[in-house]
């Protein structure tokens, strides 16, 4: 680790991790801020005002518990750390949306998702947010915004674009498994702010990296692949009527 402190500290101690809250007022009043004016958005409706406040709940409990301190120390912890935001909190908040996706937003979130996805988890990028507060929130601000984007266009799409959310669900679906194979296959650890601070928590630089790739295969994949299959559901009940 270089003398720079990371954003969310120094490397924590499994002794020391419940006491390390992330406690940014800055932060804090951000969340908060965001949460209340899109409850009041959707606020005649339950159903969406539960999921906006679910998933704002989530992206508080992924910046500011512990996780953040543990993302110092173990990659897996990122990992563990991006996925709550893109795979529980981007898919609430974009189902709780009001608005309707536009039908040319499909293709422009699927690939801005993709080239924020492996941005950042190439080992010098990766590097980079650990040096610098600045990059460090550029990589959150665009994996969480991407995901809301790119969510919102699966979710909220036409339903008479079926075929093409079922291809956009399966490429996401494909890219996020490889990039999760990649790191998990990987023979050599590729996140140099982690060599030095697995083992505290009983890992190599490897075992760390390879969890946090299992971590990101699975979920990810299946999720945007249970996505595509909806897509797919939708495709052949459009089909039904022309068939009989």
């Amino acid at each position: 680790m270089s003398d720079v402190v990371p954003y969310c500290g120094t490397p924590p101690l499994p002794g020391d991790l419940l006491h390390r809250f992330n406690l940014d007022p800055i932060l804090i009043a951000a969340l908060l801020a965001a949460a209340v004016l899109h409850v009041a958005t959707v606020r005649n409706d339950s159903a969406r005002s539960t999921r906006a406040a679910v998933g704002w709940g989530v992206a508080a409990v992924a910046l500011l518990s512990p996780l953040c301190a543990l993302s110092v120390s173990l990659f897996a912890a990122r990992v563990a750390q991006h996925m709550l935001l893109v795979l529980v909190a981007a898919p609430l908040l974009a189902s709780s949306l009001r608005s309707e996706a536009s039908s040319r937003a499909l293709w422009p979130a699927t690939l801005l998702f993709f080239a924020a996805l492996w941005f950042w988890h190439m080992p010098v990028p990766y590097a980079a947010t650990f040096r610098s507060d600045l990059v460090y929130w550029s990589m959150h601000v665009t994996l969480f915004g991407s995901g809301v984007w790119l969510w919102h266009a699966l979710l909220r799409g036409r339903t008479d674009r079926g075929a093409v959310s079922l291809a956009a669900g399966t490429i996401t679906s494909i890219q996020m498994g490889l990039l999760g194979a990649v790191l998990t296959l990987s023979s050599r650890p590729l996140f140099a702010p982690h060599y030095f601070t697995t083992e505290a928590w009983g890992f190599t630089p490897l075992a760390d990296q390879q969890l946090g790739g299992a971590l990101m295969w699975v979920p990810g994949c299946l999720l945007f692949l249970a996505v595509a299959i909806r897509s797919a559901a939708i495709v052949w009940q459009r089909l039904e009527p022309a068939r009989s």
